[in-house]
């Protein structure tokens, strides 16, 4: 199988090459690509270096299997003649997540919705896949009335640009000085903490809380689901946290429900108040569970509230990509090469 990852000097795309390496994805050839001022580079995968190519239209032709870790309109420019020359495209970006033609796919959730005809799959928003696993196990058996969230998002989720912006205000506090003026992120992150990821826009939610909603309900083939949000970002260089509140359909009690949450797949139950132990963001960085924890009951008999925590660049992206080519792999529809 020759397989390609375009973006593969971004964050995501080098966690994509490190996690096909780690679980041993079975490849032919790879090759790498990114912008034209990313060309060049050289990438270690497997103990050689690979270089990078510029993206485009002709470099992309002859492939099984193409991943894009890149802003949208990269995948919207050159994902339909890939389609069309019969390879397989897993997005990462927001370009279809939307299109009622696209799957959007967490596999643990409903990688059912995959066939051999889907040839171009979507990945989540990287707050939104956490999101769907914590509460997938608790939908499937007692069903959903009402999920509110409260996120709190680490700097790398607004890109590679921003974690630097922080490390320079870091900086400038630890000698006494002004930190400089955010140019990435629309506030100072040092020492501070704001309900704004993305821009505001229709009722005066962000583009992130959008998402959060629309995403969530699609994944979980819950359209009618009432689903709100507040997304916060916060001084943490990785991993995304949430605080949830569910309403479930049907009468349950909180040890039920860590129950559901123990048995699912890609979630670890971190849950010992007793001895201090709950998710955190130095939990989850650079591992590939969904952990959750502070599982309890709400004011009503069916309310429950729930902390979560992952690494917004592993299970929120790269390794969701992953998991979804080995679910293609594993039902024989992607053929695989290798010698």
């Amino acid at each position: 199988m020759k397989a390609a990852v375009v973006g593969a000097t971004g964050m995501v795309g080098r966690d994509l090459l490190d996690l096909l390496e780690r679980r041993k994805f079975p490849l032919a050839a790879l090759s790498l690509f990114a912008s034209p001022r990313s060309a060049g580079k050289k990438l270690r995968f497997h103990g050689k270096m690979l270089g990078v190519s510029a993206a485009n239209s002709k470099t992309l032709r002859g492939f099984d299997l193409v991943f894009f870790a890149t802003e949208k309109d990269v995948p919207l420019k050159l994902a339909p003649e890939l389609i069309r020359s019969g390879a397989w495209v897993i997005d990462d970006s927001s370009a279809f997540r939307m299109d009622p033609r696209v799957p959007l796919v967490v596999p643990e959730v409903n990688g059912h919705v995959l066939s051999p005809r889907t040839r171009l799959i979507a990945g989540p928003n990287c707050i939104a896949v956490p999101l769907v696993m914590a509460v997938h196990p608790i939908a499937r058996r007692f069903g959903l009335a009402h999920v509110r969230a409260s996120t709190y998002q680490s700097i790398s989720g607004a890109g590679k640009r921003a974690m630097d912006e922080f490390v320079l205000q870091a900086r400038a506090w630890l000698r006494n000085q002004k930190p400089p003026r955010p140019k990435k992120l629309p506030q100072t992150i040092m020492l501070n903490v704001f309900p704004q990821c993305d821009r505001f826009g229709e009722g005066d939610y962000t583009g992130e809380e959008i998402k959060i909603k629309k995403e969530s309900r699609k994944i979980l083939g819950l359209p009618a689901l009432k689903i709100s949000a507040t997304a916060v970002r916060v001084p943490v260089l990785i991993a995304h946290s949430i605080a949830l509140w569910v309403e479930t359909k049907k009468t349950a009690t909180a040890a039920q429900l860590r129950r559901a949450l123990a048995g699912a797949d890609g979630v670890q139950l971190m849950d010992d108040p007793g001895k201090n132990i709950y998710p955190m963001p130095l939990t989850a960085a650079r591992r590939w569970p969904v952990y959750v924890g502070r599982v309890r009951r709400g004011e009503k008999p069916n309310e429950f509230l729930l902390w979560v925590s992952a690494d917004n660049l592993l299970k929120g992206s790269a390794l969701n990509s992953v998991q979804i080519a080995e679910y293609l792999l594993h039902k024989g529809w992607l053929a695989s090469r290798a010698r």
